[in-house]
């Protein structure tokens, strides 16, 4: 609780919030109601959530779990992926894209990232399975320095949508298909999101979702899996539930499972939300574009580019790039003083301490990676951002950098 209270005690030091939930009277009363029933698990709530995000993303099932990174975990279940196997996959990502191989002792083939998107190199993905398919010296040079001596076959790529905007899909697909691989979407920060007119997720093998309370909609902690695969959803949905098959009784466990379960009060928040997305999206695609107007003439302040294969973006943070004469940690600390929350956006994953153990990676071995990760900045940001709140953002940025 000490802990807790000290954190709340900072953040009101804080004149705008780095993020805050979209919650009205509508979210909090389905909540009470699931309370008043008593029903708290594995009830019509969860179900209900599902259809509506199934529906919503256009894919045939859809399976709530705890978190984005139990989802994803499932994913790399439902592909058959185990010890030694290659994902290839980015480091520029939230931690958990790559903890979930490391659950099943695969081994994460890193690749490195478009400097426009931060999304996977798709030219170094086709470049990386041609020579992990051939072999020998060829497939070493993407494997890590050490920790890979029991390499075993490429199983999958695993695409991350970076805040909010997919991967290029296309070629990603094509090389799975060329190659019998799998494609895992880690679109987290994209629902609602648009490639080339599809909706994230609906076009991967398998996708997930996460609902954290920053994200565009929440459930608190909270996730959804998406497929098309009438048979993965079926493995997938067991093992969230303790390995308890079709037909098994509560005490039987046909698979080894996992308690990944989502509860009934959060699954009627989530309902909620998803009937809202639309609308939440809308509003935090206001909050990006009064950014844009008051920074994108900024000197030493670069902000997010849209690709063309976006054809729509789902705001998860706003994250801007300071160019490389500044220092990025030191402004942060700046803005603090001035009452503005900031952090960093992403930390390398192959530089994590536990990373650097296992697998040797060293500085410089994905350079747009770490350059991203040294120069973005991410700034308050949510849909319940006034226009007056961006406009406090702005001017205190544009301060700190003068100062």
């Amino acid at each position: 609780m000490r802990k807790e209270s000290q954190s709340l005690a900072a953040e009101s030091q804080y004149k705008v919030p780095l993020s805050s939930p979209d919650i009205t009277a509508v979210e909090v009363e389905a909540v009470n109601v699931v309370l008043q029933s008593r029903w708290l698990s594995m009830g019509s709530e969860t179900q209900n959530f599902e259809d509506t995000i199934a529906a919503y993303a256009g894919v045939e099932h859809a399976l709530t779990v705890n978190s984005g990174t139990a989802g994803l975990h499932l994913c790399v279940r439902a592909a058959g992926i185990g010890p030694g196997d290659l994902v290839i996959t980015t480091p520029f990502s939230f931690v958990a894209s790559s903890n979930v191989l490391l659950f099943e002792r695969a081994i994460p083939v890193f690749v490195d990232v478009d400097p426009a998107s931060g999304n996977i190199d798709v030219a170094q993905v086709r470049q990386a399975v041609d020579d992990l398919k051939t072999g020998g010296a060829a497939a070493a040079k993407w494997l890590p320095r050490k920790g890979a001596e029991a390499a075993g076959e490429l199983k999958a790529i695993l695409p991350v949508d970076v805040f909010g905007q997919p991967a290029d899909l296309d070629p990603l697909l094509a090389m799975a298909e060329d190659h019998n691989l799998k494609i895992i979407e880690d679109a987290c920060e994209a629902i609602g999101a648009e490639y080339k007119g599809s909706k994230a997720g609906s076009q991967a093998d398998y996708a997930v979702f996460a609902f954290y309370p920053n994200k565009q909609m929440t459930t608190g902690e909270g996730g959804m899996v998406v497929t098309n695969d009438a048979e993965a959803a079926a493995f997938m949905s067991a093992l969230r539930n303790q390995g308890r098959a079709p037909g098994d009784t509560w005490l039987a466990h046909t698979h080894l499972g996992y308690n990944y379960r989502l509860d009934e009060i959060s699954a009627a928040l989530g309902h909620i939300q998803a009937t809202r997305l639309d609308e939440m999206l809308a509003k935090r695609a206001q909050v990006a574009e009064w950014y844009e107007q008051r920074l994108g003439d900024l000197a030493l302040v670069e902000t997010p580019q849209i690709l063309d294969t976006t054809t729509r973006m789902s705001w998860f943070v706003y994250v801007v790039r300071v160019t490389p004469e500044i220092d990025r940690d030191a402004l942060i600390h700046k803005l603090a003083e001035r009452g503005i929350p900031a952090r960093p956006y992403f930390a390398p994953i192959h530089l994590q301490p536990f990373m650097v153990e296992q697998f040797g990676y060293q500085e410089g071995d994905y350079p747009v990676t770490e350059d991203l990760g040294k120069r973005g900045l991410a700034i308050p940001f949510s849909s319940v951002m006034t226009e007056a709140q961006v406009e406090i953002v702005c001017q205190e940025l544009a301060a700190a950098l003068e100062d």
